[in-house]
């Protein structure tokens, strides 16, 4: 099927601030986090990607308007709520230093299944409504553009580590082991029997084995190679799960 390429956005005064944003309006990407997404667009710029798809929440907005800019062709932001934030209730705007000594924080880290934050959204409803976002649009774009195609999903970071454990067929109590950093890049190539984890939050790594073979390749193997075999650049067939 067609690759996702999962971009956490750039950093903001709330991540530097230690606040816990959520859905609160105006957070808006600080100098280092535009020079991120930059930075992030220089790297997917050789890509020819075929839909960019974003939170609606500001600061994903903006970093997916800087790749949809680096790109050659004309390609529109399309907002879609599935990548929203979590909505963390009572505890948006918080510091995390404050957050940190309510009982209710310990169970978020051991066990954020069972988790429903006050006044606000259960984390597997979160799960549930990214990785459906993640699976139906892919296979979207496979339809309209081949299983060669490359597209982004702009999005938050708890809610990339949700859509990545899925992927590596991780019960959510153990998403909290996944880090994804602002502007980092994490992708999935999903095909008929299991998703590959090419890359989990990548900051630096050449990224043009993604670009499409110029024969359309055949339908994606769903089997992982014995031995390892000869990486996502060396055969595009059978993709390999990279974590860096």
């Amino acid at each position: 099927m067609a690759t996702l390429i999962l971009v956490r956005h750039g950093r903001t005064t709330a991540n530097s601030d230690g606040v816990l944003a959520g859905r609160s309006p105006g957070i808006a990407l600080d100098e280092t986090g535009a020079s991120q997404a930059a930075a992030t667009a220089e790297r997917l710029a050789a890509l020819p990607l075929t839909r960019i798809v974003s939170s609606p929440l500001e600061r994903c907005r903006q970093t997916a308007t800087v790749l949809a800019r680096s790109q050659q062709g004309s390609l529109r932001v399309r907002v879609d709520r599935r990548w929203t934030e979590c909505g963390y209730g009572a505890w948006t705007g918080q510091p995390l230093k404050q957050l940190a000594k309510d009982p209710l924080w310990k169970t978020v880290q051991a066990h954020p299944s069972a988790v429903t934050f006050p006044d606000g959204e259960a984390m597997r409803d979160m799960q549930n409504r990214a990785v459906a976002a993640a699976r139906g649009i892919d296979a979207e774009v496979e339809t309209e553009a081949g299983p060669d195609a490359l597209w982004v999903a702009v999005s938050h970071g708890d809610v990339i580590k949700a859509v990545l454990a899925d992927a590596l067929g991780l019960h959510l109590d153990q998403f909290q082991r996944l880090v994804v950093d602002p502007a980092s890049v994490s992708v999935i190539r999903y095909t008929p029997g299991r998703p590959f984890v090419l890359h989990l939050n990548d900051h630096g790594n050449d990224l043009a084995a993604l670009r499409p073979p110029k024969r359309r390749r055949k339908r994606a193997s769903s089997d992982a190679p014995v031995g390892g075999g000869a990486g996502s650049g060396g055969s595009r067939r059978r993709p390999v799960a990279r974590n860096q």
